[in-house]
């Protein structure tokens, strides 16, 4: 029971700290100048990422849980560094994958000449020709496939100490591995829900605004959710979802450098559209399976 009550604390006080700055910061910076381009609002929202590391602090400190089992210890060995480079670079190929299917689904949205996102930064002051773009995009896919983990490592380690390394241990001592996920997920996915509705990740022209771009966050954080948690139970630690966060964070991005437009948010070409994060979504599919397996053939052995 004490787990239980040490989760109620931390989840009070995670949403409490973020929808605070949500609504009385950055709500009113973005009536007053706007969401999607206002760079201090972007700031704000970025900084959002060290509560959930926060508030695993001001749990253990409140109810004297103390640092053991703190997740943080990094685990080599017996077969667990691979889940650190599966979630290194895994990520990057199912963002990939989804993409091409989002493209496949909808050809009329490919375009090599970069044009959304040329519009985009034209919008912003910046002029970029085609052929300018072409060496910036093969760049960019380098550096966001190999080194975002290690770039992204602080903001990440905000979020997933919190996430994976507090909030999933104690529902998973609770419950089996798929309710914990898609409770874990739904709690994830609607701690964005304000930002979801000043426009994050899908805008706020389509169908259903904002809730079915919540909906679409939730189902979005249950699937990669699932697959940080299995990696770092198999770990034994949160860092490989603090890598794995990382590398979607990093690539998530490199799609749009491939968009006509941006007239289908919900549906991709990012990971977080149903069909950009179809990849996601199988393989998170292939680890309830996976997990139930090998579950069930524990209960058969004793």
């Amino acid at each position: 029971m004490k787990d239980t009550k040490r989760l109620i604390i931390y989840l009070f006080l995670v949403f409490a700290i973020t929808w605070a700055l949500e609504f009385f910061v950055v709500y009113p910076i973005t009536e007053k100048y706007g969401y999607g381009k206002n760079v201090l609002a972007q700031g704000v929202v970025a900084a959002m990422m060290f509560v959930p590391a926060l508030c695993v602090l001001l749990t253990r400190l409140f109810t004297k849980e103390g640092f053991k089992n703190s997740q943080l210890t990094l685990n080599l060995g017996k077969g667990r560094t691979r889940y650190y480079l599966i979630a290194w670079f895994l990520p990057s190929i199912l963002c990939t994958l989804g993409a091409l299917v989002y493209f496949l689904v909808l050809p009329g949205e490919f375009d090599t000449g970069h044009s959304y996102f040329i519009q985009q930064n034209a919008e912003m002051g910046v002029t970029m020709t085609p052929e300018d773009m072409d060496s910036k995009v093969v760049m960019g896919i380098v550096v966001a496939m190999l080194l975002s983990p290690l770039l992204n490592v602080v903001t990440c380690f905000g979020e997933e100490w919190g996430w994976r390394g507090y909030m999933m241990p104690k529902l998973l001592g609770r419950m089996k591995f798929l309710p914990a996920v898609l409770i874990g997920g739904i709690i994830w996915g609607l701690w964005h829900a304000p930002i979801i509705a000043l426009g994050h990740n899908y805008g706020t022209e389509y169908a259903g605004a904002p809730w079915v771009g919540i909906a679409m966050m939730c189902l979005f954080c249950i699937t990669l959710g699932t697959l940080l948690t299995w990696w770092c139970v198999k770990a034994g630690n949160c860092w490989p979802a603090v890598i794995g966060h990382g590398a979607i964070n990093g690539f998530a991005g490199v799609p749009m450098f491939f968009m006509a437009s941006n007239n289908y948010p919900l549906l991709g070409p990012t990971a977080a559209g149903v069909l950009g994060g179809s990849a996601i979504i199988i393989a998170a599919v292939v680890v309830i399976f996976i997990q139930a397996h090998q579950a069930h053939k524990t209960v058969v052995s004793e």
